[in-house]
């Protein structure tokens, strides 16, 4: 295996470690704000810490900077504005479930409009089937209930959806440009259309416990620079070595990561089923690149 690759699966694999331990980090956010007045702050100080690790400009075509729009949009700002309204309207579970079937979204979205189609076959979707049992046996940690709402489950999978198209979008740029500069351009564009959100909806947040709130402070200097500013940037540099299906595989592993990490610091029970469900995820990818890898 090529040195790119086996990066680029390190860099997953780091990624989904924080981006599983953010659920549990922005619960002390919620506290003092809304799910939406989050989704600025993050993006926000996200974009300051790529100015800062690298502080170059880049100009672009106005078509190019018309996509990158719409990218900011898809993996930034309403990616997270579907997701966390969809917890206003349905159960936690439902939502974890249903945002996790962006990997197999992925797949049919790069299959269809991908002009460099990702070589696929029949253990991608086994995989997927595998993955998705598990996952489902993870969020619901031993509690045999799953209650359908159909608002709420329509965000979740919406928000799915817009992170499938991020990920065939932003594949291009990442071989294009250099891949620091186009995260910080994706987090312009997902700062500058969250913050109308964020004004139409729940207003402007009192920011005050930024300051006077040690937890607070730490929670979202990690949700901004590691969740969002380090961990995009690696990712992107998984989708250019892995592909943006192989690499979309490992989310299938982020609600187990939330469960353990919920475990450690909240002393959240974790069932055999989520341990079943863990091997499931697994055997899951495993499985899902076994065709997509070279």
């Amino acid at each position: 295996m090529k040195k790119s690759k086996v990066m680029g699966h390190i860099f997953a694999i780091i990624t989904i470690l924080v981006w599983g331990s953010c659920f549990v980090l922005t619960k002390n956010l919620l506290v003092d704000f809304t799910p939406i007045q989050i989704i600025p702050l993050r993006m926000g100080l996200a974009y300051v810490t790529l100015w800062v690790l690298r502080p170059k400009t880049l100009k672009l075509p106005w078509k190019d900077e018309l996509m990158f729009i719409l990218i900011g949009i898809t993996g930034g700002s309403f990616y997270f504005y579907l997701q966390n309204t969809a917890l206003d309207h349905t159960y936690a579970a439902n939502v974890s479930i249903l945002v996790a079937m962006s990997p197999i979204l992925t797949v049919l979205l790069a299959q269809l409009f991908s002009r460099n189609n990702e070589r696929l076959g029949k253990y991608v979707y086994i995989g997927a089937v595998i993955a998705i049992a598990g996952v489902v046996l993870v969020v619901l940690n031993g509690q045999m209930s799953f209650h359908l709402s159909p608002i709420g489950d329509l965000l979740a999978l919406a928000a799915a959806l817009m992170w499938a198209v991020y990920s065939i979008l932003i594949k291009k740029y990442t071989e294009q440009y250099d891949n620091f500069i186009v995260t910080r351009r994706v987090f312009l564009w997902a700062f500058l259309t969250a913050v109308p959100l964020m004004l139409l909806t729940d207003g402007m947040p009192d920011l005050a416990p930024l300051f006077t709130q040690p937890k607070v402070l730490i929670s979202w200097l990690f949700l901004g620079v590691m969740g969002n500013a380090v961990c995009f940037a690696i990712w992107n540099i998984a989708f250019k070595a892995l592909g943006v299906v192989v690499t979309n595989n490992y989310l299938y592993a982020s609600p187990f990561v939330t469960v353990v990490v919920g475990w450690l610091l909240l002393d959240e029970k974790i069932s055999w089923m989520s341990i079943l469900g863990a091997v499931l995820i697994t055997l899951g990818v495993i499985f899902a690149n076994k065709s997509t890898e070279k």
